[in-house]
């Protein structure tokens, strides 16, 4: 039996929903297979960054998601070293705490709500394609040797991705850490509102409030290597607290517990034909910085509307490589940068940890380099060689850009004047004239970056590396 998609994404995770519901809303016929039969409330992700809030407010998911989370405004590492996030230019100052499954339930429901079709159960065992398009062979209870059929795949299925395997793309990296033990726990005293990490030589570990009197804790021993199916006991996690951090704040109870390892590994392309990665498929982080999830859900907001664009015949050619271009870069700066902040942990001696607290600390004073780790950590710092980060500018009808964007479209910010300009194509810009008439005139990418920014005499050339999608 065949089935038919324009779009397939293998994997419900995250980073799958979000492209699933941004290709749905753009019209475009999307199929999300997964391999579980169910959804999943076990989760290494805990936070949500500023960049990602700001992908969620550009969909009217934001509010929601926050709802249900913990705004943590400090991470202090190591005793000396402090990152402010407070001070971020954006709406959202701060590393939202919240479980992963939170974060999958909203963008299912928007997924869903939007038309996209949810396959559980749907095993990929097999890819081929052709000049025309991508054969799928799926397996599992209901969908024995079934052929799904589609014009592009994006594989965000994971660190162990069966569409990576079957392109043959390797996956070169390292295992990084062993015996990682993560778990969600009561505490009776209440640490600072902080992510804390900190780390002694032998043991690392960190806390961070969920907001409803959970918190998620990850810790590291040295000294007791397990395998990753080894059991996890409350006296495990209260002994590497306590030697990390000095205390265990009265840990009593586990709502689950897991062990894991940790991988350094990134794809060294992100497309082959009409074939895409996404997310862990791509890219796999040390859980320092909790930067893996949100990585995932940016590529995804990178991917889908050029995808949408190729989809309705729309795409300006070499669009669709752009998504390998723009993300590839990225995926390696948080390769480098969680991967610092989990050596920094691993460091042995005491003369090292020693010079670790007191030089990085002193760095850490200094405003450019705060400002670095900041926007490096949260993402906002994060910017395209030729597309930097839109600003959330306020508009004349009291709204801002970002809610501006929610219709999935290009938006230009400038005066009603630019009206005749974006009449040839009302199915691909939306006009937005800015609260402040100083503003420059800027033509805003459907996922929040920068197009174009300049004055009345280029808005036409701008214009017009739009194809009309209708």
């Amino acid at each position: 039996m065949t089935e038919r998609s324009t779009v397939a994404v293998v994997g419900a995770g995250p980073t799958g929903l979000l492209l699933a519901g941004d290709l749905a809303r753009a019209g475009v016929d999307v199929t999300v297979l997964e391999r579980r039969d169910t959804g999943s409330n076990l989760t290494r992700a805990f936070g949500v960054h500023a960049r990602t809030l700001e992908h969620l407010d550009a969909r009217g998911l934001a509010d929601e998601v926050i709802a249900d989370g913990a705004p943590v405004d400090r991470l202090r590492l190591f005793d000396r070293l402090r990152i402010d996030l407070s001070t971020l230019p954006t709406r959202f100052p701060y590393l939202l705490i919240t479980p992963q499954y939170n974060v999958e339930r909203v963008l299912s429901e928007r997924a869903l709500a939007a038309g996209a079709r949810i396959v559980r159960d749907a095993r990929v065992t097999a890819l081929r394609q052709d000049p025309d398009g991508v054969d799928l062979t799926v397996d599992g209870t209901s969908h024995s040797d079934t052929v799904f059929r589609a014009d592009y795949v994006v594989g965000a299925d994971g660190v162990h991705s069966a569409v990576r395997e079957a392109l043959g793309v390797p996956f070169p990296g390292k295992s990084v850490l062993s015996s990682i033990m993560l778990a969600d726990v009561r505490l009776t005293e209440a640490p600072p509102n902080v992510l804390a990490v900190n780390a002694v030589g032998d043991a690392f570990a960190f806390v961070a409030p969920f907001g409803d009197g959970w918190y998620r804790i990850f810790a590291w021993d040295r000294l007791h290597q397990l395998p990753d199916t080894a059991p996890v006991t409350l006296a495990d996690i209260r002994d590497v607290t306590r030697r990390a951090l000095g205390t265990d704040f009265g840990l009593r109870e586990a709502r689950w517990m897991s062990r894991f390892h940790s991988d350094e590994r990134q794809a060294p392309h992100y497309r082959v034909g009409r074939v895409f990665l996404a997310g862990d498929a791509a890219h796999v982080h040390s859980p320092a910085g909790g930067q893996g999830m949100n990585t995932g859900l940016q590529d995804a907001a990178n991917l889908g509307w050029k995808l949408a664009a190729a989809a309705r015949g729309a795409a300006p050619h070499g669009l669709l490589d752009t998504y390998e271009s723009e993300r590839h870069p990225v995926g390696r700066l948080v390769l480098r940068s969680s991967g610092a902040i989990i050596r920094m942990a691993m460091v042995r001696s005491r003369a090292g940890r020693l010079a670790r607290n007191v030089l990085g600390g002193a760095a850490l004073r200094l405003p450019a380099v705060a400002r670095k780790a900041a926007g490096t950590i949260s993402g906002i710092g994060i910017d395209y060689p030729r597309a930097p980060r839109a600003l959330d500018v306020p508009l004349q009808d009291s709204r801002r850009l970002y809610e501006a964007l929610r219709e999935g479209r290009f938006v230009l910010v400038a005066p009603e004047s630019a009206k005749a300009a974006i009449d040839a194509r009302p199915n691909d810009v939306v006009l937005a004239p800015p609260a402040d008439p100083a503003t420059p005139w800027t033509l805003v990418r459907p996922d929040a970056h920068v197009a174009w920014r300049g004055g009345p005499a280029g808005v036409e050339a701008a214009l017009a590396g739009i194809r009309p999608g209708s």
